[in-house]
């Protein structure tokens, strides 16, 4: 199993509409792809920069889900993200992998 998780620092103006967005049109959208099996959202405590900073985990089963996700569908949803709160976020993205 693995996750890909995409952590987001997100602007206090704009939090309440993008925590709104995330969970009602976001990432039901990413998991409409079929490329993962799971999702959660995570708050992360304890953060100096200002604002708010979440982790989204998607977890996927074999590496070729990951792969045709970031082909077919990422380009898409990440613009649609990057257009609505433009220069009110900084995201990155990393793998990981399922130890037990």
């Amino acid at each position: 199993m693995f996750i890909y998780n995409v952590t987001v620092n997100i602007n206090d103006e704009v939090h309440n509409e993008w925590l709104t967005w995330m969970k009602q049109t976001h990432i039901p959208d990413v998991m409409k792809t079929g490329c993962f099996v799971d999702s959660q959202m995570v708050k992360v405590l304890y953060v100096e920069d200002e604002g708010h900073t979440y982790s989204i985990q998607y977890k996927f089963l074999e590496m070729p889900d990951i792969e045709r996700y970031q082909k077919d569908f990422a380009p898409t949803l990440q613009a649609e993200h990057t257009q609505k709160f433009k220069d009110k976020y900084a995201a990155f993205r990393t793998l990981l992998q399922v130890i037990d």
